[in-house]
């Protein structure tokens, strides 16, 4: 009986390799009709299914080991990690934060698995039950920047954007020589949330910090094109060519999207033709003749698009 089962697994196996997924999946259901406890077919039946593109009997495998799984005082994860794999590429955020429960509720004080959770409940806009987990994180690594940062986001996901601050704050103090990466953390996720003001505080203190970083100022002269100080943006980006000039066409790029944003066509347009000085880029040729359309130039604009053609047709 032994043997036949290696015979009959050598055999699916082969299958597997030639993606001869379905003839594999009647031999290792046979398999496992015969051995139900071993793991290691149900593993491989999971991974058939899934290949062959039913998902929803991958899933079904994959719960069985999982409840074994949780069922032990070492927890392995394995078919844990595989599940949350699958959910997140299929966006299924509710399985997601179930399965990421179940497995707290077995393992209470696991980090990784508390992380998990963390992320989850956040990215499902559960942001007060994220804090929560965070929380119970930063009691346990109390020294971990992480995840007071974690915590920074979440709490900023809830509204409590000053306590939000302060969380990044701690971060910096437990690492601060990444005091800038931390401050511009919070920066960016107000820039996000077109609060700009907050943003230019922020950024401001980056460079404070780190005054040689080329993102920063870009990052700053968006928020300062976001707030109507565009010639000052317009100064800033300079700093952030004059820092990096190797990525002074993408530098420009960016700065003709940020203007564009604002509906300032003209400057970008200005911008996008020195990232084409810089860098003769397609899509920065493309990006000026969208600036010119925006300014009413529609037979500017074509011409560009002509040229470019010609130039690609050559390539």
């Amino acid at each position: 009986m032994i043997e036949e089962k290696k015979t009959k697994t050598d055999l699916a196996e082969n299958l597997l390799r030639q993606k001869k997924y379905r003839e594999a999946i009647v031999l290792l259901e046979e398999i496992h009709q015969a051995f139900p406890e071993e793991e290691s077919v149900i593993l491989m039946l999971s991974w058939a299914y899934y290949d062959s593109g039913d998902a929803d009997q991958t899933v079904q495998y994959l719960n069985v080991l999982l409840d074994r799984e949780l069922q032990r005082k070492v927890f392995t994860g394995f078919a844990f990690d595989e599940l949350v794999r699958i959910y997140k590429q299929e966006k299924d955020l509710n399985k997601l934060v179930e399965i990421c429960e179940r497995a707290v509720a077995a393992q209470p004080e696991d980090v990784g698995l508390l992380t998990e959770l963390g992320n989850a409940y956040l990215q499902s806009g559960k942001a007060e039950e994220a804090c929560a987990i965070y929380e119970k994180l930063i009691k346990i690594e109390s020294d971990n920047p992480n995840f007071y940062c974690l915590w920074g986001e979440a709490l900023f996901a809830a509204g409590l954007n000053k306590e939000s601050e302060r969380a990044y704050l701690k971060a910096g103090e437990i690492d601060p020589e990444q005091t800038d990466n931390y401050y511009f953390k919070i920066a960016v996720l107000f820039q996000e949330n077109e609060n700009h003001q907050e943003a230019e505080r922020l950024l401001h203190k980056c460079i404070a910090f780190n005054s040689s970083h080329p993102l920063y100022y870009c990052a700053l002269g968006d928020s300062l094109i976001g707030i109507g100080k565009t010639q000052d943006a317009l100064a800033v980006y300079e700093k952030a060519v004059k820092f990096d000039n190797l990525r002074a066409g993408v530098y420009y790029n960016r700065l003709g999207n940020s203007l564009m944003k604002a509906g300032n066509f003209s400057q970008a347009a200005e911008a996008f033709q020195s990232a084409i000085n810089c860098e003769p880029v397609r899509h920065y040729y493309l990006s000026l003749a969208a600036a010119y359309r925006g300014m009413g130039l529609a037979d500017q604009a074509d011409m560009i698009i002509n040229e470019v053609n010609k130039i690609t047709s050559r390539e």
